[in-house]
């Protein structure tokens, strides 16, 4: 196995991405197969910030990977804010974003190109549409992946977001691998169409992937990956900072939310709550107005907890029934 080059010179700060402006314009580089002239398609887009506090640990895991060129595995419970930390870097890098949402079907393939060979074959057998049917780059797509490495080939790095891994077929995640080490890949239904990042260190897309714990990696891709586990908020001041962040003014309601949340969490539930739930029960409750002592009641319980028994569990707690 040959040395990786290492890149210090990009790094993710949670100062600088503090200080950043609440929208911004990014630069990036749209590319398909079927463009003669990639580096004329450059477009602006402006996104906006991503509420986002990562702790220092997290930051420290961001910043060997991007060093290492290595993908960012992320694990911990469901909502715990594995998905937007890509948003972030993204966003404080002012860098393009990639997302691939994986399914059961999901093959690596995808993540690098599709073609659509039946609407080619749609298309041979109209008359005016004949014509372009000839072409098979006007039934190539470049997937995430995909435009992350042409990306790089025209000088324009990118970050690559491969969320809930755990939801693929066993043969994924060693099959991702193997197109995460060598960044380059040709079309096999058109051998002309090429890409590669090449030796540039500073050009590598910045990939992370989540994983919800749902079924065990195997061994070889564990191995290649920097590793870190997203843990839930542990003290009401974390939490009370997360909500703040997301804009949450009312803090008598976001202390007893947070009181409530944590009292939840100490229960043997099936699936407990996490920030997302959090954040949109906090959000409700801020938007209809509702008093702070009500919230013993559990009240709007559907945001919190997802299964019969859980909300058993929680009214019996609160001793509600």
């Amino acid at each position: 196995m040959s040395k990786r080059s290492i890149d210090i010179s990009t790094s993710f700060s949670t100062i600088a991405y503090e200080s950043l402006p609440e929208s911004r314009e990014i630069e990036t580089l749209e590319v398909t197969v079927s463009q003669k002239d990639p580096t004329q398609k450059r477009i602006t887009i402006r996104d906006e910030k991503e509420p986002y506090l990562p702790d220092d640990k997290l930051v420290e895991a961001v910043n060997l990977a991007i060093a290492l060129g290595r993908p960012l595995l992320l694990q911990g419970e469901p909502g715990c804010g594995k998905t937007r930390l890509a948003y972030a870097v993204a966003y404080a890098l002012g860098l393009p974003l990639e997302v691939s949402y994986i399914k059961s079907t999901s093959r690596a393939q995808d993540l690098l190109y599709t073609y659509d060979a039946v609407n080619r074959l749609y298309d041979a057998q109209l008359g005016a549409e004949g014509e372009r049917s000839r072409d098979i780059r006007n039934y190539i797509s470049l997937g995430p992946l995909g435009k992350a490495i042409a990306r790089a080939q025209y000088g324009r790095r990118s970050v690559v977001l491969i969320d809930e891994i755990d939801k693929a077929d066993l043969d994924f995640p060693n099959d991702l691998l193997w197109e995460l080490d060598r960044l380059e890949f040709r079309v096999t239904e058109a051998p002309d169409i090429y890409y590669a990042v090449g030796d540039n260190p500073v050009l590598r897309p910045i990939v992370f992937v989540t994983h919800n714990e749902e079924k065990a990696l195997p061994t070889a891709f564990l191995r290649r990956c920097i590793f870190h586990y997203v843990e839930f908020p542990p003290t009401q001041e974390d939490l009370q900072q997360v909500l703040a962040t997301h804009q949450i003014p009312n803090q008598k309601l976001s202390k007893k939310a947070i009181e409530v949340l944590l009292e939840l969490r100490k229960l043997d539930l099936s699936k407990r709550p996490g920030l997302s739930e959090l954040l949109d029960w906090v959000g409700y409750l801020e938007a209809v107005k509702t008093p702070v002592e009500k919230l013993d009641e559990l009240p709007y319980l559907g945001a919190l907890l997802k299964q019969e028994s859980d909300r058993q569990r929680a009214m019996e707690a609160f001793g509600k029934q």
